[in-house]
C-alpha cells in the first residue's frame, strides 16, 4: 500500500528553519576552523611593504608563504623567508607581530663576508643574479651560529638586514615565500 501525501509526517516550518540555520552555522564554523588551521600550520598570504627585495619582489606584491617544509628541513641558501623580528629589531621599536622578508645568505656554520661589492660564503663569491646592485659597503667576516641564519634583502643598498641587526634565529622564521598572486601581470612561483 502506498501512503497518501496526507499520511506523511509534516515537519513544522519553524523546525525546518532551525535545522537549516544550524546546518549553515556548522558549515561556517568548520570553514573558520579550517582557515585557522591552514593559516597557522600550512600557508598564509603576506603583503610586501617595502622595496628591500627589489627586483625580486616589489612594494604591494602579495605572496603565499608556505610553512610546512621548515617543519622537516631547515631553510637553505637562497630561500626567501618571512620572519618575526628578532630581539634586536624589537629593541629598536619594531613590533613582534610585524613580519620581515629577506633572502637566506648564510647558513649555520658558514662564514659570510662582503668585500669589493661581492658577498662571499666561506671565501667563495656568491653568484647573485637576483640583486638590484652590488652592496656598496664592506662587511667583516662573521660565522653564522647554529640555529641562526644570515639574511639580506635583494636590494642590497636599501635593506634593513643581518648586516645591521645580526643573525636571524630559526625559531623566528614563519615560512618560505613560494608564490606571488598579485599583481596579476607578475603572478607565478618565486
Amino acid at each position: 500500500m502506498i501512503p497518501r501525501e496526507s499520511d506523511a509526517k509534516q515537519v513544522p516550518a519553524s523546525s525546518k528553519g532551525w535545522q537549516s540555520w544550524r546546518e549553515n552555522l556548522t558549515l561556517v564554523l568548520i570553514a573558520l576552523v579550517l582557515a585557522f588551521l591552514i593559516r597557522t600550520f600550512i600557508a598564509e598570504p603576506r603583503y610586501i611593504p617595502s622595496d628591500s627585495m627589489v627586483p625580486t619582489l616589489h612594494t604591494g606584491d602579495r605572496l603565499v608563504v608556505e610553512k610546512v617544509s621548515y617543519y622537516f628541513n631547515p631553510p637553505r641558501l637562497g630561500d626567501i623567508v618571512v620572519f618575526q623580528p628578532p630581539d634586536e629589531l624589537q629593541r629598536r621599536g619594531y613590533p613582534k607581530d610585524q613580519a620581515f622578508i629577506k633572502r637566506v645568505i648564510g647558513e649555520p656554520g658558514k662564514i659570510v663576508t662582503i668585500n669589493s661589492g661581492k658577498v662571499y660564503i666561506n671565501g667563495q663569491p656568491l653568484q647573485e643574479n637576483y640583486i638590484a646592485e652590488p652592496p656598496n659597503q664592506p662587511f667583516a667576516p662573521v660565522v653564522v651560529p647554529e640555529e641562526e641564519f644570515f639574511v639580506m634583502g635583494d636590494n642590497r643598498n636599501d635593506s634593513n638586514d643581518s648586516r645591521y641587526w645580526g643573525f636571524l634565529p630559526r625559531k623566528n622564521i614563519i615560512g618560505r615565500a613560494v608564490f606571488r598572486f598579485w599583481p596579476l601581470e607578475r603572478i607565478g612561483f618565486i
